[in-house]
């Protein structure tokens, strides 16, 4: 592995020397393959356009990002940017010089790579969606293969800068990208199989949110009886970050494994709220109605994003960003349609009295 990861950090210098005047763009890349841009982007439209291919999203994000989760505490990943200050690989010659950026010091296990595997999961769901929707309107088939070939191209576009960015920033090895994007495909390609997703009960929210939640704790606390410490890499990140600001509590297994709960269940609660019934779905289904759902919707997410918590205190860092991530999902499901609903019925009433 010491050779392996000797290679990736190899890359990450080539990479941080020949291609450092693309530093904002890897950052870029980087910012937007994170899970958030699914949840606060991605979702809110795709909800609005396609409601099953936005339920596919979050499904495939959740239980990818869970995955993950697990992967990293069974893997124990090592990451470049304190891998290089800790082997003893180079002996007595001097290690080679690695940049470090805002969004370089996350502190879970780097193996295999959130960004490329969430990042391939996402764009695989939105691929296939635009290409069934290609089919349902009986795209004419020349067309549609240079959709699918162009579609196809741009979504391993995407992956091949998410995962160069991830090895520039020193945050990953080349090996860790490549796994997560595999990874990440193949768990959108099952997921998506899945039927039961698009009509699951609030029931089945709950149970899934909790078996998830309760599964990760548990092989954690079991591990930890056994002598296996799982938080490892806090310290290490803590230890090596070149500025301790740019320590991330909020990229620790615990914050990401809360965040996405919370997520899955405000989707739940949407879906069954009272505020999202059936019969008012039907009354609001016109292109200009989904429209303005999608803008709303939209900038109550961003201004909810800016809604950031003190690191100070874990637990009630945790218990916020769960509530902060199931808000994300009850405002386009169910807060933001039937506000707008209210409006538009009110001013119908208004014209016809």
């Amino acid at each position: 592995m010491d050779l392996l990861h000797s290679w990736g950090v190899e890359l990450a210098v080539h990479l941080q020397t020949a291609y450092g005047r693309y530093e904002g763009l890897f950052g870029l890349a980087s910012a937007v393959a994170d899970l958030h841009t699914t949840f606060f982007f991605f979702f809110p439209i795709w909800f609005h356009l396609r409601r099953d291919t936005a339920l596919r999203l979050i499904w495939v994000s959740v239980l990818g990002d869970w995955l993950n989760l697990v992967l990293k505490w069974v893997l124990f990943g090592e990451r470049p940017y304190w891998w290089v200050h800790e082997t003893r690989f180079y002996g007595a010659g001097p290690a080679p010089s690695l940049k470090q950026f805002p969004i370089t010091c996350e502190t879970g296990p780097g193996s295999p790579s959130g960004h490329a595997m969430g990042a391939a999961g996402v764009w695989y769901v939105m691929v296939t969606a635009l290409l069934a929707i290609a089919t349902e309107k009986r795209c004419p088939p020349l067309l549609y293969r240079f959709l699918q070939l162009g579609l196809w191209g741009l979504m391993g576009l995407v992956e091949l800068v998410v995962c160069t960015s991830r090895v520039y920033m020193a945050a990953h090895f080349p090996h860790q990208v490549v796994a997560g994007a595999v990874t990440g495909v193949l768990v959108a390609e099952v997921v998506s199989k899945e039927k039961w997703i698009y009509a699951a009960c609030m029931r089945k929210y709950l149970y899934t949110t909790l078996f998830l939640t309760s599964f990760a704790v548990g092989f954690y606390l079991a591990l930890k009886a056994v002598g296996v410490d799982l938080l490892w890499t806090l310290d290490k990140a803590q230890r090596w970050c070149v500025r301790p600001e740019w320590v991330h509590l909020d990229s620790t297994p615990f914050a990401s494994l809360l965040r996405n709960m919370g997520t899955l269940l405000g989707l739940g609660l949407g879906l069954h709220s009272p505020l999202c019934s059936e019969k008012a779905e039907k009354k609001r289904s016109g292109a200009g109605f989904k429209v303005g759902c999608i803008v709303v919707s939209l900038f109550l997410l961003q201004l909810l994003d800016g809604w950031t918590f003190s690191h100070e205190d874990l637990r009630t860092f945790y218990f916020l960003s769960f509530g902060k991530s199931a808000v994300a999902l009850l405002v386009p499901t169910a807060l933001v349609p039937r506000a707008l609903g209210w409006i538009c019925k009110g001013k119908r009433d208004d014209k016809n009295s």
